[in-house]
């Protein structure tokens, strides 16, 4: 890649330990989810039998056998990679650009350092979603011993219900990870495998 100075560097741009956590965590993440599918698969409504349902466009659905499957994060902490990812108040402004860019309403492309403030936008959420993907799976595992926790989801077929959606914003997300990657900064995927990056964009934040 070139432009009127001349070809972009190589740059260092992902710790090992990074790279190993983010495919791993492909992995992890398609068998909790193929997982899930299976488990759905058992009933596949929400509700209880002769009961109100939750409304669902995926009742009684029947997804295909092979989409069914019968600790990178303290690094992130230690090592304050974290800090790189998270969405700030400042970050707004940057984040408003960057839409205008996305929706073709701004020529230029921001300026930007390792992640774009939509991307900060993105992984913050993301934790959150994590959180509540954890806690209603938690209290629809253990409805009676943590009674407390599903009835906060409001009860055990809400919590199921909850759970069950969390897991296709997890895939939508996804989705449009892989898709912005080779759309707007193809070059971030060979950083991700070897750790070096070469393109427009900077590797410090």
């Amino acid at each position: 890649m070139t432009d009127a100075q001349g070809p972009h560097p190589f740059v260092r741009r992902h710790h090992w330990i990074v790279r190993i956590t983010h495919w791993v965590t492909v992995v992890v993440l398609a068998g909790m989810i193929t997982s899930g599918l299976q488990i759905y698969e058992a009933y596949a409504r929400f509700g209880n039998r002769g009961g109100p349902y939750f409304p669902s466009a995926l009742d009684g659905a029947q997804f295909p056998h092979w989409s069914r499957l019968g600790g990178w994060l303290g690094y992130l902490v230690k090592s304050g990679e974290w800090r790189a990812l998270l969405f700030r108040p400042r970050d707004v402004p940057g984040a408003l650009a960057m839409a205008a860019y996305y929706l073709r309403l701004r020529k230029e492309h921001p300026p930007q350092g390792k992640h774009n403030p939509l991307q900060k936008l993105a992984y913050s959420s993301i934790y959150a979603l994590g959180v509540l993907a954890v806690l209603t799976g938690l209290s629809i595992y253990k409805p009676t011993q943590l009674g407390w926790l599903t009835a906060l989801f409001g009860g055990f077929q809400a919590a199921r219900y909850w759970h069950f959606w969390t897991v296709w914003l997890f895939v939508a997300f996804t989705i449009t990870h892989v898709v912005l990657v080779f759309v707007v900064d193809p070059a971030s995927l060979r950083a991700m495998i070897t750790g070096w990056y070469r393109g427009r964009f900077p590797s410090h934040d």
